[in-house]
């Protein structure tokens, strides 16, 4: 590479918040409006400070990219990280933007997990077994996953998870209802312990406000007691 004199600085037609850098009458390269504002023509630019401002301005449109990533949900470290190799950025230039975004407050995976779990309680309640499961999906580590399950109710969530299927086993037997409850639950990730207590407390709740709820009393549910 070698060094060159600034001819011309202009302003992209289709982009203007990007200006095109010319060198020696050829177009070199382009850079934001914000870096491009420190140049000038008639400046002569070394070839180590090329490599620099197409670094710098790799970096730039890198953290412009993840934030516009970033803008529709949080995410995750690892999620913004793939992203950004994804759309071909070199790794030195996607830890550069990593770093700047958390420096900005963008990036905070303990932020995140705790985002994830209260946004799943409130609409999607999953059991710990499986907030674990999808948190480290999301390459969070284990100790701020501990950190965003501490306060987790279970028995809250189980109940609130099989509160939103009742009406449609209205009518079905108790065996039937226990083990299409029990499944479903096993499904989201709670354990036996919990699903056995939350299908004592709908039970007794349906027989106590609905008598018919149930067409008939029958035996113990016919679902797997592993470990979920």
């Amino acid at each position: 590479m070698q060094q060159g004199v600034i001819t011309a600085l202009e302003v992209q037609k289709r982009n203007k918040d990007r200006v095109s850098v010319f060198l020696d009458e050829a177009y070199a390269f382009s850079l934001s409006l914000a870096a491009a504002a420190r140049l000038h023509k008639g400046q002569t630019l070394t070839p180590s400070e090329i490599e620099t401002l197409r670094g710098d301005d790799d970096v730039v449109r890198a953290t412009d990219r993840a934030a516009r990533y970033l803008s529709y949900r949080p995410r995750s470290r690892h999620e913004v990280r793939t992203y950004l190799i994804d759309k071909e950025f070199a790794d030195p230039v996607v830890e550069a933007a990593l770093a700047k975004l958390e420096r900005l407050g963008y990036l905070d995976d303990v932020a995140f997990a705790r985002f994830w779990v209260e946004q799943r309680t409130m609409f999607k309640p999953l059991g710990p077994h499986a907030l674990r499961y999808e948190l480290r999906q999301k390459g969070i580590a284990n100790a701020i996953i501990d950190e965003a399950l501490a306060a987790v109710d279970a028995e809250s969530a189980a109940y609130q998870a099989a509160a939103s299927r009742l009406q449609r086993l209205r009518g079905t037997d108790r065996r039937t209802f226990e083990a299409k409850i029990g499944a479903y639950l096993q499904r989201r990730g709670f354990r036996y312990d919990v699903i056995r207590t939350t299908l004592a407390q709908l039970i007794e709740m349906l027989e106590a406000e609905d008598p018919a709820f149930f067409t008939a009393e029958d035996e113990t549910p016919q679902y797997d007691q592993d470990d979920t």
